[in-house]
């Protein structure tokens, strides 16, 4: 394959791989989470039970879309909202027993699938790879 050298296109390609993987975990993740649910039952652990405007903050999402995924998350028993004492019109989540074990299990089956992809590349290819995804992050 000859090498890409226009960045949109490359770029392009990068979107369409990373998607394409995104999709494989989800399929693949055990115990009822996507990679989406992983990421707020993580935050809900690392910071215990917190205000659903402060969640939205820290996974830099719209209130209403935290609502929403806090919503369904509630209906499949992973995560609980109760009124926050101090205001009663916030709502605080937490995660259940329920969540707990979801996230563990969830992240070790991510884990396996993740590694099943890129452990198809060598030892310098991934290492390349870590510097390419540096670079990005800092871009």
């Amino acid at each position: 394959m000859k090498p890409r050298t226009d960045a949109g296109e490359t770029g392009l390609r990068y979107l369409t791989t990373s998607a394409k993987i995104r999709r494989k975990v989800d399929e693949h993740m055990a115990g009822g989470v996507s990679l989406a649910r992983t990421k707020v039952l993580q935050v809900l652990a690392e910071l215990g039970p917190v205000k659903q405007t402060r969640l939205a903050e820290e996974l830099g999402m719209a209130p209403r879309s935290i609502t929403q995924a806090v919503e369904a998350m509630e209906r499949d028993g992973l995560v609980e909202r109760s009124p926050d004492p101090a205001d009663k019109r916030a709502k605080v989540v937490a995660v259940t027993e329920r969540g707990a074990l979801a996230l563990t299990t969830g992240e070790q089956s991510g884990r396996e699938v993740l590694k099943s992809i890129f452990e198809r590349l060598s030892p310098d290819q991934l290492r390349a790879l870590d510097e390419v995804l540096d670079v990005l992050n800092r871009a």
